[in-house]
């Protein structure tokens, strides 16, 4: 087939949509991401000569370049097309090399979303490939190169081979350690609350105490506790005080990259990595029957949370017609960009707001369905009114002692319309409606409740938590943070315990390692003021092998004092407490890249092995023989089976718990529901034991 243009993306799936946009004169191929790279089997930049790097073709892409080269010569113009981003421009700056392109010619087309009438837009306007885009991505290349060839000998030779050590995953680990060391220096601390409850009318509210004799008063023990109970006398309190106010909430901003991997964690319980899957291909185009391949949201790696004028003006029109005029912000509030944040683009935001989750729900899968609605949600409600709510504080008293109790209800729900943010603490914003009340009413005490309770230790991070953690702290960029939490995962520095970050042994040894002979890579400001050198970089403030050199020639001399001093650690192995069932030698634990197993002590003349499995003290419903274990799927997921696999092939996603059903025998397994967990059958008939 004949054409006049070239146009070269990064993946096949947006190469399709893009060539039904652009019409018969236009060839779309794809890259399939990076051609050229820093060789895997050495260093790959020459120190001594401006830190050049060497540039090789990445291995198994010699059919890709040889049928790009091949296309280019028979179009007459090659646009390159690759993701906006400074990746992006990195990636069109060595096909530029590759095909022998004018760098002063204007073939760089960039669009935030994938779109007919953006992708039309775009090719009106092209440019030239923007060198200090592609410096600052070099720069970043180069020094996360410098690091991790550097650090990752060493640690193999004083520690364990096949240890790693990078820029930016060793902050993220040594987070994850100074929090557990919080945790492990945590003392709690007793204190006591009074929670009241009130009626008038027949109308119940809570409140609780706050103080005595006008002054706010802690409750450090049963002690403290016990003046104020002796105080009370009967049960009627005065209305000493009411006050009531209206108080505006603002919605959340339309997503950044990291605002969309915390909370698609927090409600879709979605990792990051999946999220940035499945956002990949809403950005890259899903099939809408008649309407063809669309991209459904705008380019999801920013940090950036501006919006376009017409993508304003269109939710306000939409908001107007669906909800009302008086529920449309009309562009929404004004707000700036987080500092160092890249303004090349815009939030995550759908590409059209008319598209409605609903109206294409039969055309996504469900996780595509579930990312959508969420981006789709956050950002109508970024562009609607505040939520009015009603609030009232109550004061009682009593000989002295003061209660309170808090109210709100919502007046005008406003964006809360459409969606709220989540949190952390997984509570939920509720209502909590009081009774008319005025200064002088009396109220009845129904009970008064003390409470002891503990200080609680800093909660170890989630995925969402410790995203938030390293973008607070200027620590990376919004592509480096899943990869980031994959690598020290892969590594087994930290390993995930009900959603949360731990870390192991071979991590806290490699990061005092690190910490010790290396300060400057774990030091968050240090790494924050490298982020912003490279953001200085990509605007061509700075000159790239100024930035890279300052940091190189001092860590070159920690480098060289890190090889005379550490030492040869030796992870010892831990005895398992049984014999071999092949020699008859100690077993022992090992530790190995994915973590501990058992292995024989007489190796290598014996090669035995076994995984450490976890019985959870129920046997198998199945075989009645064996015991249930836990085990991992190949996507680190936990599952449930029997230990005599495979002779027995029992597997269950839901944790068994050793009861038969009373209704028909069948076994039954605990599932978790939104508020707890659950008891159920198997065989769906029967269930138990709703925990909230």
């Amino acid at each position: 087939m004949a054409y006049k243009y070239l146009v070269i993306v990064e993946s096949p799936a947006k190469a399709k949509t893009i060539e039904k946009y652009l019409g018969k004169n236009y060839k779309v191929v794809a890259s399939v991401g990076h051609i050229r790279d820093l060789p895997k089997s050495k260093m790959g930049v020459d120190t001594e000569n401006n830190y050049e790097p060497h540039y090789i073709s990445i291995r198994g892409k010699g059919d890709v370049i040889k049928s790009l080269k091949a296309a280019a010569k028979k179009a007459d113009k090659v646009y390159l097309a690759a993701d906006p981003d400074r990746e992006g421009e990195a990636i069109a700056w060595h096909l530029s090399f590759l095909l022998g392109l004018d760098l002063n010619d204007k073939n760089r087309v960039v669009f935030n979303e994938i779109t007919k009438e953006a992708v039309k837009a775009a090719f009106k306007e092209p440019r030239t490939i923007n060198l200090d885009l592609v410096d600052a991505q070099q720069a970043r290349r180069i020094l996360d190169r410098l690091v991790g060839y550097s650090l990752s000998p060493i640690l193999w030779r004083k520690v364990k081979k096949g240890l790693s050590a990078g820029r930016v995953q060793s902050v993220a680990l040594k987070i994850i350690i100074d929090r557990e060391n919080e945790i492990r220096k945590f003392i709690p601390e007793e204190y006591w609350s009074i929670d009241g409850n009130f009626q008038k009318a027949k109308k119940k509210f809570k409140a609780n105490f706050w103080g005595v004799d006008g002054k706010k008063k802690k409750l450090p023990n049963a002690e403290a506790v016990k003046e104020v109970t002796t105080r009370i006398k009967g049960n009627e309190y005065d209305v000493t005080k009411v006050e009531k106010k209206e108080r505006k909430r603002n919605p959340a901003l339309p997503f950044t990259t990291s605002s969309l991997q915390q909370e698609a964690a927090r409600k879709l319980n979605f990792r990051t990595r999946k999220t940035m899957m499945v956002a990949q291909q809403l950005y890259e185009g899903i099939a809408l029957g008649k309407q063809g391949t669309v991209g459904l949201i705008t380019y999801m790696r920013t940090d950036s949370t501006r919006i376009a004028d017409s993508a304003k003006g269109e939710a306000a029109e939409y908001i107007e017609k669906t909800y009302g005029t008086e529920f449309s912000a009309h562009g929404g509030r004004k707000v700036k960009n987080a500092q160092g944040a890249q303004d090349a683009h815009e939030a995550i935001r759908p590409s059209s707001v008319l598209r409605a989750p609903n109206e294409i729900k039969q055309y996504l899968d469900k996780d595509q369905l579930k990312l959508y609605t969420l981006i789709w949600s956050r950002f109508v409600a970024s562009q609607m009114t505040p939520a009015i709510l009603d609030t009232m504080k109550v004061t009682l008293e009593q000989n002295g002692v003061i209660f309170i109790a808090n109210g709100a209800k919502v007046k005008f729900k406003g964006f809360m319309q459409v969606y709220v943010e989540g949190r952390d603490d997984g509570k939920e914003d509720k209502e909590n409606i009081l009774p008319d009340l005025v200064e002088g009413d009396k109220v009845n005490a129904v009970d008064i409740e003390p409470k002891q309770h503990f200080t609680q230790p800093p909660a170890r991070f989630s995925e969402a938590t410790l995203i938030r953690a390293l973008e607070e702290n200027g620590v990376g960029r919004p592509s480096t943070y899943a990869p980031t939490l994959e690598t020290i995962q892969r590594r087994y520095y930290v390993k995930l315990t009900n959603k949360r970050f731990e870390p192991t042994e071979l991590g806290e040894i490699v990061n005092s390692l690190i910490v010790e002979f290396f300060p400057q890579i774990v030091d968050v400001h240090f790494t924050a003021s490298m982020e912003g050198d490279l953001d200085k970089i990509g605007i061509g403030e700075e000159k790239w092998v100024e930035v890279v050199d300052r940091f190189y020639r001092p860590f070159e001399k920690e480098l060289t004092n890190a090889e005379e001093k550490i030492e040869k650690i030796q992870i010892k192995d831990e005895p398992a407490g049984f014999d071999c069932d092949l020699c008859g030698h100690p077993m022992v634990i090992k530790l190995g890249r994915y973590g501990k197993f058992f292995a024989c002590s007489n190796f290598p003349e014996c090669r035995n092995t076994k995984a450490i499995v976890k019985e959870i003290g129920v046997t198998c419903p199945v075989c009645k023989e064996g015991q249930v274990i836990e085990r991992k799927s190949k996507k680190n997921r936990l599952f449930y089976g029997c230990s005599r696999y495979p002779e027995c092939d029992f597997t269950s996603w839901d944790k068994p718990i050793g009861r038969p059903c009373p209704k028909c025998g069948q076994y039954l397994v605990e599932k978790k529901v939104k508020g707890g967990k659950q008891v159920v059958c198997i065989n769906g008939d029967y269930e138990e034991n709703v925990q909230k």
